[in-house]
Parts: C-alpha cells; sequence; structure tokens
C-alpha cells in the first residue's frame, strides 16, 4: 500500500513538472517568435483575402475515465473534450467550409506564403497560446479533427488510448513519422503516441522538442 502511496506521489511530482516545462516553454517560444509571428500576419493579410488566423475545433484530452458513472454516456462522445485551436491560415479563403479532410501534397489550396508557412511549421505558432490555456501541450499525440478522429477510432481499436494526456504541437509521432496520410503510417504513428501514453515523462518531452528542431529545419513530412 505504502509503495502504491509513494508511486502515486511520484507520478503526480512528475505530471506538475511536466505541466511547469511545457507552459515555460511556450512562454519562451511566443515571446521568441512574436516578431516574426507578427511579420507572419502582415504577410499573410496583404498576400491573400480572408482572416490572418483561421480556427478549428479538435478533439483534446479524455478525463472521463474511471469519473463516469455506470450508464453514463455523452449524447455525442467525440472521445475527448473538445478544444479551439488557432493556426495562420496557409489556404485560399472562400467564406466556406471544405469539410475535415487531410492536407494532400502539393494542394492546390494553400496559399504561396501558406506553402512556406506548412513547410517550417510557423503556421503552428499561434498554438502556443493553447498551451497556456490548458488545452494543449508542447509535447504530445496531435489533436485530431472530431470527424478525422471518428474514422481513425473506428479502423484503429486503440487510437482513443492516446487522449489519455493532452494533445501537442509537436510529439514523438512527428519527429518519428513525419506526416501520416494513409493507414500504414497512420499505425506507425499510433504505436508512437500510444508509446509515448506509456513512457511520458520531462526526460522524453525534452529530448522530443531537441528531435523537433532538425525536423523543422529540414522540413521532414511538411506538406
Amino acid at each position: 500500500m505504502e509503495r502504491q502511496q509513494a508511486s502515486s506521489a511520484l507520478q503526480e511530482d512528475e505530471g506538475r513538472t511536466i505541466v511547469i516545462l511545457n507552459v515555460a516553454v511556450a512562454i519562451l517560444l511566443l515571446t521568441l517568435a512574436l516578431p516574426l509571428m507578427v511579420l507572419v500576419a502582415i504577410a499573410v493579410g496583404i498576400t491573400s483575402r480572408g482572416p490572418v488566423l483561421y480556427s478549428q475545433v479538435r478533439v483534446g484530452v479524455d478525463r472521463r475515465a474511471g469519473s463516469r458513472p455506470p450508464g453514463h454516456r455523452r449524447r455525442i462522445d467525440l472521445g475527448g473534450r473538445p478544444i479551439q485551436i488557432y493556426k495562420f491560415r496557409t489556404m485560399f479563403f472562400d467564406g466556406g467550409d471544405a469539410g475535415q479532410v487531410w492536407a494532400k501534397p502539393n494542394d492546390r489550396r494553400v496559399t504561396r506564403v501558406g506553402r512556406f508557412l506548412r513547410a517550417y511549421r510557423i503556421d503552428e505558432l499561434p498554438q502556443l497560446v493553447s498551451v497556456l490555456r490548458r488545452d494543449m501541450n508542447v509535447v504530445g499525440p496531435r489533436p485530431e479533427q472530431p470527424e478525422i478522429f471518428a474514422q481513425l477510432r473506428e479502423r484503429h481499436e486503440r487510437f482513443p488510448e492516446r487522449q489519455r494526456v493532452l494533445p501537442g504541437i509537436t510529439g514523438l509521432a512527428q519527429v518519428k513519422c513525419g506526416y501520416g496520410g494513409d493507414d500504414f503510417q497512420m499505425r506507425r504513428k499510433l504505436e508512437c503516441d500510444l508509446e509515448y501514453v506509456q513512457q511520458r515523462s520531462v526526460l522524453e518531452d525534452l529530448s522530443i522538442l531537441c528531435r523537433t528542431i532538425p525536423v523543422v529545419l529540414t522540413r521532414h513530412g511538411a506538406r
């Protein structure tokens, strides 16, 4: 019993340290990137019609495990708490909704500026605000759109297990597998996500952050 309590206390301490690490990294990156973000906002605004930022609903962490009374079900089970994320707009704005689909190589919907932003993941910078809001971490599984999440949950039984932790801007799957569009790549990325959930620690987050730098600089897996 005492060992279990000690182990639980250590896990709680590790969890708090991970939170502090992610918030500290988000504040640091936002401070350093602020001048760049201003320039990006201007570039997006003057080169194509539409808002500088776009928002999208994604599936966040699922904190319901073990807390729901027997027989309790949500009217619509998204697989986790819905969160709103923000990115710099990289596509032409048509005022409509193209539906929830994956981006494609050489996607014609992407603007010239957007292609550059995507190549170096600069469009992801506004998500640092979501880290400060505690909707996301800097490191964690990629947050998926609800419809895409539902498709992947149907095809991969263990997919919902990745929702045990906050989603992230970068993660083990992103640095090891790049962009996953087909079923084989998604299985590989799911294996990485589940590995991260099991081995999650401060050192693991720091390792992934360091491995993210060459991935960004070499544009590995960008679309």
